[in-house]
């Protein structure tokens, strides 16, 4: 009954449309050169009614509201139309309706519309118009390049999903860097109805590499000019976004714009709200030409089919070479080139109610397209100071976007019920893997926790590393939680080399993270330490799942297998590569053990040589690693011998053991069954002898725990007796997996085990 009312009210509204706008154009064209019988100029610049300028702006004016008014003529005969088939269907029309979606925004592309938009907000219900389809798949195009920027797209497109009821396809125009990024973090992610290609942008640098470029995006930010050249030749509009931009609704609702073009209509862009084309922001400021205040390009509606069709390749590069010629370079990247194009070419352009765009840079005068923060649809942070802007309300557009910044993106995984889900191969072997595990099992969370995917975001910060000349570089590679953070700096101090390490956080806990490490003087003048985060997700700690990530993402030749609460001697880095060549550790399957101390002293007074650790080992300031509570862990090192030994020597794996390592980078992963505490580093050193690895002792080599609070998995560990029994089972089952793997030689694991 409410579809019926509301199709009525349409129905008359559009009725009374029909009947009115011409009558009063018709009216407003005659009388409006009138005033007291006296004509009056139809422009409010315009001081001499009767000077020769007069005559000519009137009939400008005249001829203008003319065409306007063959517009509205067409447009109503349109309507008509619609209304005559709306009425043959009648009531059961409504009915059909229930399958789309609708826009909720009024906009005819025009700057008189724009105003009303804004007194009108976006909240008209008899602005709606069917729009998109239910399940039709929306296209967004985005360039982004680097580790920061990386970072920015996720943001941009949690504010996207949240909002979306629609299939989308993003098509990422990526460098190296944010491919590999962006690539995993999808993969892992695993959002339904959500579809990614890449494009590599690196081969896309010559066609814009011409073009002089002083904006901070560099190379990169004039990429948008190409992407009719770039995306899918069968691919007909595509909305594209900067890296910078926070969605306020569904997105749908600006992918329904498209219907609004006209004629030649090819690019849907909001007016800059700046006064920067204007040119009077300082002295001798010259912009690159443009209508009026020209338009910004942080959001473009593009007509890719009519583009290609109007040669735009060739239409753009001749406006750029010309321009290029008096401008020399451009301010603001693409953004310079699309608006002197459309300076030659003012039809190409539909202009978009500023809500789609609201442009927090520098000198904006946003504040004026809107009258409510509720009126936002699209907020873009296009200065260089990003929340440190200058607005009213830029807590309120702070708020929003650190709201997705730290929204959580796994309970973005859902399902877009009623829209078919293209195949996924990976998704559909993790269902079945999932059911076939058994639900009553006791230990099934633990089982479970085997097959989670965990969203992982590769090089969170920024990443650099030069390949030693000589191949015997290691890199640290190491895991750690939110608790464990304050570390970093120390193993920083102590380890040159190049580190690679695993953060298990939530999407909050890696904000904190960034500001931290943005704040500390140490982390940031380190470039050769790779940030991996992996996101929380289930009951357990995935210490073995957050090793591997970590392993898989190093660029040496050669691993030291640590913990976070460790710290290696001053010098341990050359030490290693010195002793990789000695060892010949590229032509022979070795692990070098490190040999691990523990001090239960918060303040500890480093020891800068063997001798000197020796001593402190006498006096009881050191320990041999867990020797009073876990003895068989590091019991095989032989501390005795390590003690007075000058070359390395060879020891034989035993029970238990879970010494630390220097490998290559082709050594087996570790076992993801084991999570939490216990068993997770003694399966790994278990399948490295299996695999016939030599466990030789460094003897000037050695790495010191530091104390700390228990962590949250030990301590479950040592209350639940249901732990205990599942990691009991967990390790039969690895030893029946390793017997099966490796035949008659890993029986000695079992008899191992049952004489311990």
């Amino acid at each position: 009954m409410l579809g019926i009312c509301r199709g009525r009210r349409k129905f008359l509204a559009a009725s009374l449309t029909v009947l009115f706008v011409p009558a009063i154009m018709w009216i407003y064209l005659f009388a409006g050169s009138f005033e007291d019988g006296k004509p009056v100029s139809l422009s409010p610049l315009e001081s001499q009614p009767h000077s020769p300028r007069y005559t000519a702006s009137s009939q400008r004016e005249r001829e203008s509201l003319e065409v306007r008014m063959r517009e509205v003529e067409e447009e109503n005969r349109v309507l008509r139309k619609q209304l005559s088939l709306a009425q043959s269907r009648g009531p059961a029309h409504h009915h059909g309706n229930h399958s789309k979606t609708y826009s909720m925004e009024e906009g005819t592309g025009d700057s008189e519309s724009l105003r009303a938009g804004i007194v009108a907000g976006n909240s008209s219900e008899c602005g709606q118009q069917p729009a998109v389809e239910k399940c039709e798949t929306i296209h967004v195009a985005i360039v982004c390049a680097g580790y920061n920027a990386s970072r920015d797209v996720v943001t941009l497109v949690k504010s996207v999903l949240f909002h979306r009821r629609n299939p989308l396809h993003f098509h990422l125009i990526a460098d190296a860097i944010a491919k590999q990024i962006l690539a995993t973090l999808f993969q892992t992610w695993m959002v339904p109805a959500v579809r990614i290609d890449f494009y590599d942008a690196d081969e896309l640098k010559s066609e814009v590499s011409w073009i002089p470029n002083k904006h901070y995006s560099g190379i990169y930010g004039l990429m948008k000019l190409v992407l009719t050249k770039t995306l899918p030749s069968n691919l007909e509009r595509v909305i594209v976004l900067d890296t910078d931009i926070t969605f306020a609704t569904d997105i749908a609702e600006l992918w329904a714009v498209f219907h609004k073009f006209k004629g030649q209509q090819v690019l849907g862009l909001v007016e800059n709200q700046s006064d920067w084309y204007l040119g009077n922001l300082w002295k001798n400021h010259r912009p690159w030409p443009a209508l009026g205040r020209g338009y910004n390009t942080g959001v473009i509606l593009l007509l890719l089919d009519k583009l290609r069709k109007m040669k735009w390749e060739q239409m753009w590069r001749l406006t750029a070479e010309r321009e290029l010629m008096s401008m020399l370079s451009t301010s603001l990247a693409d953004q310079d080139i699309f608006n002197a194009v459309i300076k030659q070419n003012p039809f190409l352009v539909y202009q978009l109610p500023c809500f789609w765009n609201v442009q927090l840079s520098d000198h904006t005068r946003s504040e004026q397209c809107y009258r409510d923060v509720s009126d936002l649809k699209v907020i873009h942070w296009n200065s260089p100071k990003k929340l440190r802007v200058k607005n009213k309300h830029v807590e309120f557009f702070r708020n929003l976007y650190l709201t997705f910044l730290e929204y959580d993106g796994n309970l973005l995984r859902r399902e877009l019920f009623g829209c078919p889900s293209e195949a996924d191969v990976n998704s559909e072997n993790l269902q079945k893997q999932l059911s076939e595990l058994d639900e009553d099992d006791l230990c099934y969370e633990f089982r479970r926790e085997r097959f989670t995917v965990h969203r992982t975001h590769l090089y969170f910060l920024h990443y650099e590393y030069e390949p030693a000349s000589d191949n015997t570089d290691v890199t640290l590679v190491a895991q750690l939680s939110m608790d464990r953070l304050q570390m970093l700096e120390a193993i920083c101090k102590h380890w040159e080399g190049p580190i690679s390490l695993a953060l298990y956080l939530s999407d909050a806990e890696a904000q904190q993270f960034l500001r931290y490490a943005q704040g500390s003087e140490v982390l940031m003048s380190r470039h050769n330490v790779g940030y991996h985060i992996v996101y929380k997700e289930g009951q357990f700690y995935p210490v073995n799942l957050l090793r591997n990530v970590a392993m898989k993402h190093i660029s040496t030749p050669y691993m030291f297998l640590s913990d976070i609460d460790f710290l290696p001697m001053y010098g341990l880095y050359e030490y290693l590569r010195k002793s990789v060549i000695q060892l010949d550790l590229a032509n022979t399957k070795k692990a070098l053990i490190v040999p691990a101390f523990e001090t239960l002293r918060y303040r500890l007074s480093f020891p800068k040589s063997k001798a000197e650790l020796l001593s402190m080992l006498d006096m009881g300031t050191l320990f041999t690693f867990r020797y009073h509570v876990w003895t068989k862990g590091h019991a095989p090192t032989n501390f005795a011998k390590w003690r007075t030994a000058t070359t390395p020597y060879r020891v034989e794996w035993e029970a238990d053991f879970e010494p630390y390592v220097v490998v290559r980078k082709d050594c087996p992963e570790y076992d993801r069954r084991f999570v939490g505490f216990g068993w997770n580093k003694v399966a790994h050193i278990m399948e490295l002898d299996a695999q016939e690895y030599e466990f030789t002792v460094l003897p000037n080599a050695y790495m010191i725990h530091m104390p700390h609070a228990p962590s949250f998995d030990i301590t479950k560990f040592r209350s639940n007796k249901q732990y205990r029994i599942c990691l009991k089972t967990l390790k039969e089952e690895f030893q029946q997996d390793m017997s099966r793997h490796y035949g008659f030689a890993a029986l000695k694991y079992l008899t191992a085990e049952n004489n311990s």
